[in-house]
């Protein structure tokens, strides 16, 4: 049994090979239809074109996904269009529960004096890696959404699987029931790696390593 095999193709083709119910989650970062050079795919999509194709996909995942299944899609947008995760969101709101929206961020900063009295950390905090955006108007995006589709929004979690410790050990008792593990919540950090050369480090103009349990 091939326990991890990948198939290069697209992903309506490989799809149709599956069996309906037959998938447990699946994970998917499609083209935000942003204008990125790739080099078969055409990113510049009229509005109405990229949703149609979002929604194909969508029919197709709803078909191959067990009842009790997930369906996490992330997707991004830009300063000047930030509607396109929502337009996706609202495509697959047709056919799928919205269970949960994560966050993915990529650069926090946070300042001391609204951290409080936390033993490790001693002065502001400014981590990750973002995009500056030249610009007085719009804000450095720091953030992609991952939105956590089911069939009926009921779908169990194991939450602790990827749960962090209690920074105040007094919770433990409180809400822990004598473990030190809470929930991460749906505030993903996750820093990208920085690259140097981008022909060299980044071969696909949209790769990323994305850890999901």
């Amino acid at each position: 049994m091939d326990v991890n095999k990948i198939y290069c193709m697209d992903c309506l083709e490989g799809m149709k090979e599956l069996k309906d119910k037959s998938v447990d989650v699946v994970v998917t970062s499609p083209p935000y239809n942003i204008g990125i050079k790739y080099n078969k795919y055409s990113d510049n999509l009229s509005r109405e074109d990229y949703l149609n194709w979002i929604e194909e996909v969508v029919k197709e995942i709803k078909r191959v996904l067990k009842d009790d299944g997930s369906f996490f899609i992330n997707i991004g947008y830009t300063a000047k269009d930030p509607w396109i995760a929502f337009d996706v969101a609202n495509v697959i709101r047709k056919h799928f529960k919205l269970q949960n929206t994560i966050h993915w961020i990529k650069s926090i900063a946070i300042q001391k004096e609204d951290v409080g009295n936390y033993p490790n950390i001693i002065g502001d905090i400014v981590v990750g890696h973002y995009k500056p955006i030249n610009s007085d108007r719009y804000l450095s995006i720091m953030h992609e959404y991952i939105f956590h589709f089911t069939k009926n929004g009921d779908v169990k979690l194991d939450k602790l699987s990827i749960g962090v410790p209690y920074q105040d050990k007094s919770n433990i008792k409180r809400f822990g029931k004598n473990k030190d593990l809470r929930d991460r919540g749906n505030t993903w950090f996750i820093p990208y790696e920085t690259i140097q050369y981008r022909d060299k480090d980044r071969p696909h103009p949209a790769t990323f390593r994305f850890p999901f349990p």
